[in-house]
């Protein structure tokens, strides 16, 4: 909000919900009726007193303004944040009815925000003193070691090169014997008949997952999990089976010749079977349009993804963030907002992920849209994709003037002449999302974006025809 008194929408304060059950709570919240004491400021606070069904009331403070991102605090004992008091106050400000009138804070919410602005600032402070001091120290000690007689001027460090590299050494040959064992546990499925699979059982596949955990493949691990899964999951299950365990095969013989591919390639296969990496890439300032963000869930762990695009670069960028199993990651950027901040991509083909470096300027309203693409570009940009990454299951895409049209017991998203379409992947038609871009569209040409992948597109957000803001479909 560096527009001053500019309010979100509904759909960008719902993006802010770590769970479906928030969603739910915060709209119950989101009429005046709990709430007393309620008000808000130009520069992005909103505050009021709950009345709680428990120990309350809960006093409860957001701040929207702040350049790394909205904050708020409560009273309640909640551990999700933003907690159901957070978002329904939120919901009920950006209503703009004169629910949540501008005022002066009270002192409980002044202290706060005041607070945590003031720590802020001096993380910063404490972050450029420490990296001058370093740079500092680094000419300092170079130029001793000259004088000393040692002619590179190199610098002591405090990590062992030799033996991080040795580290690295071992790892990589525990995964090559993990590979290796795997090339051969396959040999002996295939060679056997995949109609074996259904009388070995899940266990099977989890002891083959957990010795490639042993071997510190965790990328390895996880698609052999998705294969258990596969057998026996519906009509043409082998089919798929075949294909993945394919996949899986060709991840194998690249980690295994892996010296042997070019430079990006071996960095995605390196990645593809969980070696970590960092963003090497250079930092990259744009205004970043926050397209879209959504969370998968399994027994482990929680990924939240969130796509940018570049309204200056016309780069699409990921960001991956994690949380533990139960708890909503922390990075959270409402969507159809623009946020002025840095970028770096991580290595392998395609470079679409991406870290968030230094932000600028808290997230902000724009006018700008996404470039679009038919849906017959759409799948020539995924068949290129693949020849960088083969294990890639989707890429980024926004669609230009589509609308989507039943197809059976499923929907496709077709061009406005109606020669081509994207059919919609079967879990998306089973959302509420797609009723939400019917009504959007109503039979008129709408612009989408999604990810296209070879069990079709998914949609993710949408724009009106004409003017309007973007709309969450996850």
């Amino acid at each position: 909000m560096t527009q001053q008194g500019v309010r979100w929408t509904a759909d960008q304060v719902l993006a802010l919900a770590p769970d479906a059950a928030s969603r739910e709570a915060a709209g119950r919240l989101a009429t005046a009726g709990p709430w007393s004491e309620v008000g808000s400021t130009d520069g992005g606070t909103v505050w009021g007193v709950c009345r709680g069904g428990g120990g309350g009331p809960y006093r409860t403070v957001v701040d929207v303004a702040d350049a790394s991102g909205p904050a708020c605090t409560c009273g309640c004992p909640s551990l999700r944040c933003p907690c159901k008091h957070a978002l329904g106050l939120l919901l009920l400000w950006a209503g703009g009815d004169g629910a949540v009138p501008e005022g002066e804070p009270p002192a409980w919410a002044e202290r706060w925000v005041t607070g945590r602005r003031e720590d802020a600032e001096a993380a910063a402070g404490a972050e450029t003193a420490e990296t001058e001091a370093a740079e500092t120290g680094a000419a300092g000690a170079g130029a001793a070691a000259g004088a000393a007689g040692d002619p590179s001027g190199s610098v002591p460090r405090t990590r062992d090169p030799v033996a991080a590299r040795r580290r690295a050494e071992r790892r990589a040959e525990r995964i090559t014997a993990g590979a290796t064992e795997l090339e051969q546990r396959l040999a002996d499925l295939l060679r056997g008949g995949l109609a074996e699979v259904e009388q070995t059982g899940y266990a099977w596949w989890e002891e083959t997952a957990a010795r490639m955990v042993d071997a510190q493949a965790p990328g390895l691990a996880s698609r052999v999990r998705e294969l258990g899964s596969t057998a026996s999951s519906g009509p043409d299950w082998p089919v798929r089976l075949l294909e993945e365990c394919a996949l899986l095969h060709l991840l194998d013989q690249g980690w295994l010749r892996r010296d042997r591919l070019p430079q990006d390639l071996a960095a995605t296969v390196r990645t593809r079977v969980g070696l970590p990496t960092t963003a090497d890439g250079p930092a990259v300032r744009d205004q970043w349009l926050i397209l879209a963000q959504y969370d998968s869930v399994d027994a482990r762990l929680t990924t939240r993804r969130v796509w940018l695009y570049g309204t200056e670069t016309g780069r699409t960028a990921l960001l991956l963030s994690y949380g533990a199993a139960g708890r909503a990651p922390e990075l959270t950027l409402p969507v159809g907002l623009s946020l002025d901040a840095e970028l770096s991509t991580y290595p392998g083909g395609g470079r679409r992920r991406a870290a968030l470096g230094k932000r600028f300027a808290p997230p902000a309203p724009v006018e700008i849209r996404p470039k679009g693409v038919t849906p017959s570009q759409a799948l020539a940009r995924y068949g290129r994709a693949l020849r960088d990454d083969p294990w890639l299951e989707s890429v980024p895409v926004t669609l230009e003037q589509v609308v989507p049209v039943p197809d059976g017991d499923s929907w496709q998203l077709a061009d406005a002449s109606g020669e081509t379409a994207l059919p919609l992947t079967p879990a998306f038609g089973n959302r509420a999302g797609l009723w939400r871009l019917v009504a959007l569209s109503g039979g008129v040409p709408v612009q989408v974006f999604g990810e296209c992948g070879h069990r079709g597109f998914t949609p993710l957000t949408a724009w009106p025809a004409g003017p309007g803001q973007a709309v969450s479909l996850t």
